[in-house]
């Protein structure tokens, strides 16, 4: 017979391990539905959406600043952090912004706008997981990384782009699933 005492804490624990999940891991997962749907959505037409990467740019430093975090156990250590990732993401942000230049837009089609400015969001990306000892932030730079020669060498890359999304979207609940389960 169960304990009424134990099965409503083994219920409290599950539902603790899945909000520290997407505590955990929510922040990472939002970088990459948001980098997927911008590709899918440049893919399919064919604009470059500045506001919209600006606005990936900015969550990518909040999440650098949330990756590093917890080693900062220092305030001077965190200042630091905080200092350094708002440099580096500012340095993208203007980097991003030259490739929105009128000259080089004279040169560029939306194509090759949007790859540029998402292989830049990669290193970004992996260079803060670099700075930030976050290996799921350097993670998220790869994924990105790999995404500019997929959507290159795919005409039609928003259902590849999709596919990838779902299977993230599905690899994590399945996660999820396995530790709620335990």
């Amino acid at each position: 017979m169960i304990d009424a005492g134990k099965a409503g804490t083994g219920a409290a624990t599950d539902a603790s391990a899945g909000r520290d999940f997407w505590l955990r891991e929510g922040p990472y997962l939002a970088i990459l539905a948001l980098t997927v749907g911008g590709v899918a959505y440049v893919a399919m037409t064919r604009r470059p959406l500045v506001t919209f990467w600006e606005f990936v740019a900015v969550a990518s430093c909040a999440v650098g600043i949330f990756a590093g975090w917890r080693r900062a156990a220092l305030k001077e250590q965190r200042v630091r952090l905080v200092v350094t990732q708002l440099l580096h993401w500012g340095a993208f942000l203007a980097a991003m912004n030259l490739v929105f230049l009128p000259s080089v837009q004279a040169v560029a089609d939306a194509d090759s706008t949007s790859l540029i400015v998402l292989l830049l969001l990669a290193l970004g990306s992996f260079v803060a997981g670099v700075h930030t000892q976050s290996w799921r932030m350097g993670l998220n730079g790869v994924f990105m990384a790999l995404c500019v020669p997929a959507v290159a060498w795919l005409d039609q890359s928003a259902l590849f782009v999709a596919l990838v999304g779902a299977a993230a979207v599905a690899a994590a609940g399945f996660i999820l699933w396995a530790r709620l389960r335990i």
